[in-house]
C-alpha cells in the first residue's frame, strides 16, 4: 500500500513537472521575438497634413488616416470617463489583463445574446492596434498580446497608455482618434465636447459601423444611453447629468466640410509639389503644416468674377435648350426626388438650381416653374436673352417675344432663386 502511494506521489510529480515544462515551451515559443514596446516612448502615427492660406485658413488637408494628436491634459475629463466607463471599468486597478472584467463581459454577452461588452482592457486594445496590428487572431497572438500588455503597464503610466488610447483608437467616418471624431460627428473640437457628445463617442469602438450615429442613429442613441448608465453606475456622474445628457439635443455633422473645393487648383498644385520634392509617406502620413501665399479672399473674388463671365458669355451664345424634357408619366416622379432633395437641403437665394417648367403662359408673358414643393414665377423680361444661338445676329439685336419660344411644359431647366423668393432664369 505505501509503495502504490509513493508511486502514484511520484508519478503525480512527473506530471506536474511534464506540464510546467510543456508550458513553458509553449510561451517561449508564443512569446518569443516581441515586439519592442520602446517604440511606444515615441508615438508618431500617421496624421493629417493641412494647408493654409496666407491669413491662417485651411484650404485643403491629405491623409491616409483622419487623424489629430491630442495631447491628454486638453481632452475633457468626462470624455475620459466615458471611454473608461464603457471599454474597461477597472482600468486604473488592473495591470493590463483584467480577468474578472473578461469573465463578467462574456456573462454579460450571453444574458444579452449579442456583444454589449468587450473583455480586452484598454492596455490591450493599445498593444492589439500598435504592436500586433498586422498579425492573425490566434492564441498565441492572444498570449503575447497579455504578455505585452503586462510589459506595457509596468514600462507606462495610465496617462501615456490613455493618451495612446484616445489618439489611436477608429472611431468610424474615416476618423482616428477623438479629436478627429469629434470634428467628424460634432463639427467641434474634442476639447469643447459636452457629456453627451463624448458618452456617444465612447460608444463606438465596439463597432463604428453598427453604431454610427449618421447611419443608425437610434442605434447609436442606444449605446450612448449603456454607456452613461455605465458612468452613472461607476460614480464618474450623478443622477441629474445622466438625465441631463440622456436629454441632450445631438448635432450630427451628416456631411463633413470639404476644405479641398475652397481652392482646387492651387491646392492640387500645392500637393503636386509636396509629393514631388519630399513624397508620398510625408505628405500623407506626416501632418505637415504648409502655408502658402493664397490669399484666400481675392481667390473667392476671383472665382465670382470668373463664374459670372462664364454664365454672362454663355447668355451671349444663346439658349442651347432644356437640361432635358420628360415624359409625362415621369413628372410626379421628378417632383418627388426634387421635394426630398430641396427638404434636406434648402437652397439659398442666388443658387442656380434645377426647376420644373409646370406651365407656360404667352398671355401674360410668363413661365411658373417648380423648385422642390415651390413654385417660382418666371418673367419674359428674365428670358428675353434666351433666343436660339445664330452666329450671324448679333445677341442685343435678337429678343424672345413669347416664352413659348424658349420653353414647354415639363422641360427641366436651370433657375437662379431671387431674394425676394421669386426664380429668374440663368
Amino acid at each position: 500500500m505505501k509503495l502504490f502511494f509513493k508511486f502514484s506521489i511520484y508519478f503525480l510529480l512527473a506530471l506536474i513537472f511534464l506540464g510546467a515544462c510543456i508550458s513553458a515551451v509553449f510561451w517561449y515559443i508564443w512569446s518569443s521575438n516581441l515586439p519592442y514596446i520602446g517604440t511606444l516612448k515615441e508615438y508618431r502615427p500617421p496624421i493629417i497634413t493641412e494647408i493654409f492660406s496666407d491669413d491662417g485658413e485651411v484650404v485643403g488637408r491629405f491623409w491616409d488616416e483622419k487623424r489629430i494628436v491630442i495631447p491628454l491634459e486638453k481632452v475633457p475629463p468626462h470624455l475620459i470617463q466615458a471611454f473608461v466607463a464603457a471599454e474597461d471599468a477597472r482600468f486604473f486597478e488592473h495591470d493590463g489583463i483584467d480577468f474578472s472584467g473578461i469573465i463578467r463581459a462574456l456573462s454579460k454577452n450571453l444574458a444579452a445574446g449579442r456583444i454589449e461588452q468587450g473583455g480586452s482592457t484598454i492596455t490591450q486594445q493599445v498593444t492589439k492596434s500598435l504592436l500586433l496590428k498586422n498579425t492573425k487572431r490566434t492564441y498565441r497572438r492572444k498570449a503575447r498580446e497579455a504578455l505585452l500588455s503586462i510589459q506595457i503597464e509596468k514600462k507606462f503610466s495610465k496617462n501615456r497608455i490613455l493618451f495612446l488610447y484616445l489618439n489611436q483608437i477608429y472611431l468610424g467616418q474615416g476618423a482616428y482618434g477623438v479629436e478627429a471624431a469629434a470634428r467628424t460627428y460634432f463639427g467641434k473640437s474634442a476639447i469643447n465636447l459636452e457629456l453627451a457628445e463624448s458618452a456617444m463617442l465612447a460608444g463606438l469602438p465596439q463597432a463604428p459601423a453598427r453604431y454610427s450615429p449618421v447611419s443608425h442613429f437610434d442605434r447609436a442613441r442606444a449605446r450612448q444611453k449603456y454607456v452613461l448608465e455605465r458612468m452613472h453606475k461607476e460614480g464618474y456622474i450623478n443622477a441629474e447629468q445622466l438625465i441631463d445628457a440622456m436629454e441632450f439635443r445631438l448635432n450630427i455633422g451628416k456631411k463633413e466640410e470639404n476644405t479641398f473645393a475652397k481652392a482646387p487648383y492651387f491646392v492640387e498644385h500645392v500637393r503636386r509639389y509636396i509629393l514631388k520634392k519630399y513624397g508620398r509617406d510625408l505628405l500623407y502620413r506626416g501632418g505637415l503644416k504648409v502655408h502658402t501665399t493664397l490669399d484666400f479672399k481675392m481667390q473667392i473674388a476671383a472665382g465670382t468674377a470668373l463664374r459670372k463671365g462664364l454664365l454672362e458669355l454663355d447668355k451671349r451664345e444663346g439658349y442651347k435648350g432644356p437640361l432635358t424634357h420628360l415624359a409625362p408619366e415621369k413628372r410626379l416622379d421628378f417632383r418627388i426626388k426634387a421635394i426630398k432633395k430641396f427638404t434636406e437641403a434648402p437652397p439659398e437665394a442666388g443658387s442656380v438650381v434645377e426647376g420644373l417648367v409646370e406651365i407656360v403662359d404667352d398671355e401674360k408673358k410668363e413661365v411658373l416653374v417648380s423648385v422642390g414643393e415651390k413654385i417660382g414665377r418666371l418673367p419674359l423680361s428674365e428670358m428675353k436673352w434666351a433666343r436660339k444661338p445664330n452666329l450671324e445676329i448679333a445677341y442685343y439685336s435678337a429678343g424672345v417675344v413669347n416664352p413659348s419660344e424658349v420653353v414647354e411644359k415639363v422641360d427641366v431647366v436651370l433657375v437662379r432663386l431671387l431674394k425676394n423668393g421669386e426664380q429668374s432664369f440663368s
